[in-house]
């Protein structure tokens, strides 16, 4: 594996038409849940083939099997929570808001059996996929809890024994996606270092977070103070405004650093992804940047998404030989 500009992917990966079609059947009733099952199979199995073919160095199983980041886990937590009615998210996306309802515990794995099926395709490395404890709570209804602080930490106590379980099935990467986490600043974000601590403290995994898009600088530079190896933002959506914070105060973890825009149709050239790469290279050394998309890969085609990679890769390819990195 190379030692520096490692390529990765955010999570999400756009799911095929066949799979979209068969959730609108399985939610009329029409297939069965080992139906659905095996298409959602079918298509990891497809996600992981293209990452191969494009050449990634760490792989993502795609998240087929979920709809949307929070409400896949609620549904999982069937016991202290439920699925409301449909909110706004952005744009003219709309999903059903959890609400809390009970005491939050773990109920069992969630993720390690999709997880262990997907590393089993591929000999590269395959990382877990998380939704962190405070956006897991903020994006939800609590119709239980006292205060969110206790709401907050015992989802944390639950995600423990989740990342618990993905190791044990042999995940060497977790990411633990935390986009709401730049909500409430003043008020939480002590809260939110002290949940994540919670879910990663003691495991001997490599820990990513991903914090997408929002009031980034409201929260940097205290973002440093989250327990983990890397931290991911959204540099291409953002023209690279973010290297404005990083000049101000040094970052000292490694940075995953979008350089394709997951919501534009258009595909960068090389030449743009290039620059960008370049352009965080005068503030950090290779070992410690990892190239990716600026967020999840659903909201493109399944074309847009393989050549969005497609060019991040090559980009890579031509800044390492530029600076005699091996891979």
């Amino acid at each position: 594996m190379s030692k520096g500009l490692l390529t990765t992917t955010v999570g999400s990966f756009p799911k095929p038409d066949y799979l979209t079609r068969a959730r609108n059947q399985f939610s009329l009733g029409k297939i069965g849940r080992e139906e659905l099952a095996s298409l959602e199979r079918q298509a990891t199995a497809e996600v992981i083939r293209l990452q191969e073919e494009v050449g990634l160095d760490i792989l993502v199983h795609g998240e087929m099997e979920r709809g949307d980041m929070v409400a896949y886990f609620a549904e999982l937590l069937s016991e202290s929570m439920a699925i409301g009615g449909l909110v706004r998210s952005y744009g003219n996306r709309y999903y059903r808001k959890p609400i809390i309802t009970g005491k939050l515990h773990w109920q069992g794995p969630m993720t390690a059996e999709m997880w262990r099926y997907a590393q089993g395709l591929t000999d590269k490395p395959v990382k877990g996929m998380l939704t962190g404890p405070y956006t897991m709570v903020e994006w939800s209804f609590d119709e239980y809890y006292p205060s969110r602080r206790e709401a907050v930490l015992d989802m944390a106590r639950l995600l423990r024994e989740e990342v618990e379980a993905l190791v044990e099935a042999g995940a060497k990467y977790i990411q633990i996606d935390e986009p709401a986490i730049h909500t409430r600043p003043e008020e939480d974000f002590d809260l939110a270092v002290e949940a994540m601590a919670l879910v990663v403290d003691g495991i001997d995994c490599e820990f990513h977070t991903h914090i997408c898009y929002g009031e980034v600088g409201l929260i940097y530079p205290d973002m440093l103070r989250l327990p983990v190896k890397q931290i991911h933002l959204a540099f291409k959506n953002t023209d690279f405004e973010y290297l404005k914070l990083l000049e101000k105060h040094p970052f000292d973890k490694d940075l995953g650093v979008g350089v394709v825009d997951v919501h534009d149709h258009r595909v960068e050239t090389v030449e743009e992804v290039e620059d960008g790469i370049r352009k965080t290279l005068k503030l950090l050394p290779s070992e410690r940047v990892w190239i990716e998309p600026d967020c999840g890969l659903k909201t493109r085609t399944w074309e847009e998404a393989a050549a969005k990679l497609r060019v991040m890769v090559q980009a890579v390819r031509e800044v390492r030989r530029e600076l005699g990195i091996e891979g």
